[in-house]
């Protein structure tokens, strides 16, 4: 039952009481005072003062009725005041709000729900952010290509907030609904990409997800980004992987040290390649590693991190290869020089696809890739090494004119080192890669620091200077430029958590 309203019931009566025994009260001085400055002969005093009496007595039985009605109407108040409530059952949950550090659980948890609940569902935010500062004027201003063609060298001298990720991640209906919705953007390459991927989780041994994904055709596109030593994937890599594209993959453990992922898509690259332009080819790629001494990195986000911030005395060792192939297509009239499929690139730094890439005026619309890649890293006490060997077949071209040459073979490696001089807060690397190419040699070596200026692997400040001859490869969000030869300095920050 609700309560009457104080302000609005009870207030106005007991104010009405009170004025109303005031009243009585002043009416009952003045008739008194009037009383006794009255005068006249005793009889008429005696006949006034039987009036005054039988007016006294009925003054005094209205305000008996008075005082009546002001207890009745306290008692009201004491009945009608709400009661304290009442303490809850033994067995009623009172949920508190999580500690600070819960919220944190490898992102930060917006919404989870409890395990009993009858629609399960986790909310979880991640975030990659990488503000750069690159400088490659030191570069000369041409080069030249395997058929003699001079062609010009981008060079950069710019602060660009290079990648940016907004990543909602959890599941839904049940623990196994895993989703994940992410917004990637880059200033660099004026690009916007946004990925729903949605799978479920089957056990520990086979989880299937679809949507939008990295081709594992090297160990930097499997859950890596961005814990390389030197934050950007190395030349040599960033010329041989695959990039990525919409498909169906499968990953798991189904084995205690065993690792693998299985993936099917579209191509190479088609993030900004319109469905009505992707040929009817399908990429397959797949990768496998072996971690015989125990994971590599503790369990998270930064699971598959090169560095070794988490130090430890036991030795952990990486082995796997990676195999991909593709049909791919340039996805542009053939009258148009420049293809929308820049996802390949010949050793001498000119898009496959290009017109006169192979020959003077003539332009393939077509090539078979495929890559076979090698790996291994190491890990003890603060020293971490990684290293890749990559294997990469162009064939069966289709073009509008004479090719004169039926395959392509190029092959190369990267290797990076880094030790913690001071355990989680500073550590030295250096780098390199190389490419041994059908129409070019190339090569890069590098030496930073990274500063971890937090107690955590997710934040971290690094500045290095590069040494390159040759670039082969040019990326609007990577430091490679191709047909780069000289110095550049870079200077990075990184959050990702």
């Amino acid at each position: 039952m609700k309560l009457p309203s104080f302000k609005d019931h009870v207030l106005p009566r007991l104010a009405a009481a009170v004025a109303l025994t005031l009243v009585t009260f002043f009416a009952t001085t003045v008739h008194g005072q009037a009383q006794e400055s009255s005068s006249g002969t005793p009889a008429i005093e005696a006949a006034g003062t039987q009036d005054e009496n039988a007016d006294l007595e009925e003054q005094v039985r209205e305000l008996e009725a008075q005082q009546k009605a002001l207890r009745a109407l306290i008692d009201e108040l004491r009945l009608t005041q709400a009661p304290p409530p009442p303490p809850p059952p033994p067995d009623t949950q009172v949920q508190t709000p999580p500690k600070p550090d819960e919220r944190y659980r490898d992102g930060m948890v917006i919404w989870q729900t409890p395990d009993d609940d009858a629609v399960p569902f986790l909310l979880k935010f991640n975030l990659n952010t990488q503000f750069r500062y690159l400088n490659t004027l030191n570069s000369d201003a041409t080069f030249t290509d395997h058929l003699g063609v001079v062609r010009d060298v981008h060079t950069r001298n710019d602060l660009t907030v290079n990648r940016a990720m907004f990543i909602l991640n959890g599941y839904i209906f049940d623990k196994r609904l895993i989703y994940s919705y992410t917004v990637w953007t880059s200033a660099g390459a004026a690009s916007i990409v946004t990925a729903g991927n949605i799978g479920w989780r089957f056990n520990q041994a086979l989880s299937v997800i679809s949507g939008y994904n990295g081709a594992p055709g090297t160990r930097t596109l499997i859950n890596t980004f961005p814990f390389f030593v030197g934050v950007d994937r190395s030349m040599a890599d960033n010329f041989f992987r695959p990039g990525f594209t919409q498909g169906v993959w499968a990953l798991g453990q189904p084995a205690k040290t065993l690792n693998y992922m299985a993936f099917v898509g579209n191509g190479l690259n088609t993030l900004n390649i319109s469905a009505n332009k992707i040929d009817t080819h399908l990429l397959f790629s797949g990768s496998v590693w072996w971690e015989p001494l125990g994971d590599y990195g503790p369990p998270g986000k930064s699971r598959n991190m090169y560095d070794d911030y988490f130090a430890s005395n036991k030795t952990r060792i990486r082995i796997g290869t990676s195999f991909t192939r593709s049909r791919e297509d340039r996805f542009s009239n053939l009258d148009q020089s420049s293809p929308e499929n820049t996802s390949l690139y010949n050793s001498d730094g000119v898009l496959t696809f290009a017109t006169g890439a192979f020959a003077p005026g003539v332009t393939v619309d077509e090539a078979t890739y495929r890559l076979w890649a090698i790996d291994g890293g190491f890990k003890w006490n603060g020293l971490a090494i990684n290293g890749q060997y990559y294997f990469r077949w162009l064939n069966d071209f289709t073009a509008d004119g004479p090719v004169p040459l039926a395959s392509t073979f190029d092959d190369g490696f990267e290797l990076s080192a880094g030790q913690f001089v001071i355990p989680k807060k500073l550590m030295l690397y250096g780098r390199g890669s190389k490419v041994f190419g059908q129409f070019n040699n190339s090569w890069e070596y590098a030496g930073g620091a990274k500063w971890y200026f937090l107690p955590t692997e997710r934040l971290w400040l690094s500045a290095e200077v590069m040494r390159y001859d040759r670039v082969p490869y040019s990326g609007a969000f990577t430091p490679y430029t191709a047909g780069l030869t000289g110095w550049a300095p870079m200077v990075q920050a990184v959050l990702a958590f």
